[in-house]
């Protein structure tokens, strides 16, 4: 007889601290720390923007974390019914939490293809061709290509989410993130050795674009170009973690009361905080040794785009380093897209009563379809649809939206009301300090919690929806 999904799910939780940091942190790292950080870096002054990330998230990353672990640790259940048993007023918060992991898995397999994709072609000799200007768009706008690539990431998603918390996502993460952290340093060294010769006789090193990222760059500044450089921080800190959209709950979920909740967030930060800084220093240094500032303004093309005209410019290894960062991109990708298919099959078996493996079957049918569909956007199902941010989108860009964009500052903001002035903080202050633990920064939680992040969160959904320019 099949078990309940409430109680199979527990009884497959992670087996200590370091499993459960582990899978957190490789749910937090993922494409956004390798491309979004960087590409914003260069775009906000350097140092300055560096600064002001690192300032808020010991403030504001540190509070939303906490709050969703200890949520989980504390009800037991994953989001859709963790906010009921806070309060059964608030129960409708866990559902919109639920929507955004439903949203969010319909294209996350898909950039993992996109990451694949890149990887077969370093892999199979064929780099050069990567740095052609239309190569990306041709592979996104083939039908046949782009949707296999997007399957067969799904797939190998739903094979890891499909074993299980302990022997598929812990496993896979205590594997894949050391691995990770150790490319990710091997490569922004050898970023910093680089040194190219333009065709004007202009000189670039690594060195000089360490230099350009990590100094602050404070001409022009006015206080609504500051506030901007905020708000990027923000929402790179707020999307990064993971947080307000049922994972971190989720995990939380998974983990004994013997686990230090507060050693772990400072070890998720920690790394979080850390893959992106070095992938600045990566990424930064290369395209502006090979292409100058110029270069460095790339955006989000950055990863599909500029980099691989970089790899084809390094003399003799550069078929070899562009291979290795895609697969560190895919190694990246793979443990955050598993995270988010975990929490929504985490939610489904608790609603359904359904077993993991049953669970886990029907979602890898409904959304491998829903990854092709989403991947045809670009060719077979092209919409251009304008967006409230301004902001022109494809299918894909209309999912993040919603999800990214409108629904998580949304849910951050009610989720500060409901803990700091409905329950109060001190439900989250006791699981942190469950079991005689010193929960050190409970005044600075407490005072985020209630004045801070609600202000924040208004303000970042206020400027998703258009209304603050």
């Amino acid at each position: 007889m099949a078990e309940s999904g409430k109680k199979q799910k527990k009884e497959g939780g992670f087996t200590g601290q370091i499993g459960f940091v582990m899978a957190a942190a490789g749910s937090a790292v993922g494409v956004g720390n390798l491309w979004r950080f960087p590409y914003l870096a260069a775009k906000d002054g350097g140092g300055l923007f560096i600064v002001i990330y690192l300032v808020l998230a010991l403030t504001f990353g540190f509070t939303l974390l906490t709050s969703d672990i200890a949520i989980g640790r504390r009800t037991q259940m994953s989001s859709v019914h963790a906010y009921g048993k806070m309060s059964p007023r608030w129960k409708f918060l866990g559902i919109l939490t639920f929507i955004v992991p439903v949203l969010i898995m319909t294209y996350y397999a898909v950039i993992g293809g996109w990451i694949t994709r890149y990887f077969v072609v370093y892999l199979t000799g064929e780099g050069k061709a990567a740095a052609a200007d239309s190569y990306f768009t041709d592979f996104i706008t083939n039908p046949g290509q782009s949707a296999a690539y997007a399957a067969l990431f799904m797939l190998v998603t739903a094979v890891i989410v499909y074993n299980g918390v302990e022997k598929g996502i812990e496993k896979c993460s205590t594997v894949l993130m050391p691995v990770l952290l150790i490319m990710v340093i091997a490569i922004a060294i050898f970023a910093l050795t680089l040194k190219n010769t333009d065709a004007e006789g202009v000189t670039r090193t690594g060195l000089q674009g360490l230099a350009v990222y990590l100094t602050p760059d404070l001409e022009g500044l006015t206080l609504s170009r500051f506030m901007q450089i905020l708000l990027d921080a923000m929402s790179q800190i707020f999307f990064s973690l993971s947080v307000s959209m049922g994972i971190m709950i989720t995990y939380g979920s998974y983990i004994g009361k013997d686990v230090d909740l507060n050693a772990s967030v400072h070890q998720i930060e920690i790394i979080d905080a850390l893959v992106a800084l070095l992938a600045g220093t990566m990424i930064i240094p290369s395209i502006y040794a090979f292409e100058g500032i110029e270069g460095m303004k790339a955006g989000p093309s950055l990863m599909f785009v500029s980099l691989p005209k970089v790899f084809a410019s390094m003399p003799g290894i550069g078929g070899v380093v562009g291979g290795l960062f895609f697969l560190m991109a895919g190694f990246a990708a793979l443990t955050s897209c598993v995270s988010v298919l975990e929490t929504v099959a985490a939610n489904c078996m608790e609603i359904l009563h359904t077993g993991r493996r049953s669970t886990t079957l029907v979602l890898t049918a409904v959304y491998t379809a829903a990854s092709v569909i989403i991947a045809l956007g670009y060719s077979l199902f092209y919409v251009e649809v304008p967006l409230p941010n301004g902001s022109i989108g494809q299918i894909l860009d209309i999912m993040d939206y919603i999800s990214n964009s409108f629904l998580m500052p949304f849910i951050s903001f009610l989720s500060a009301i409901l803990i700091g002035w409905v329950i109060g903080p001190d439900w989250i202050v006791e699981e942190m300090e469950y079991g005689g633990r010193r929960f050190g920064l409970k005044g600075l939680f407490r005072f985020m919690i209630r004045y801070i992040v609600p202000v924040i969160m208004l303000i970042l959904f206020l400027q998703s929806m258009g209304i603050l320019g």
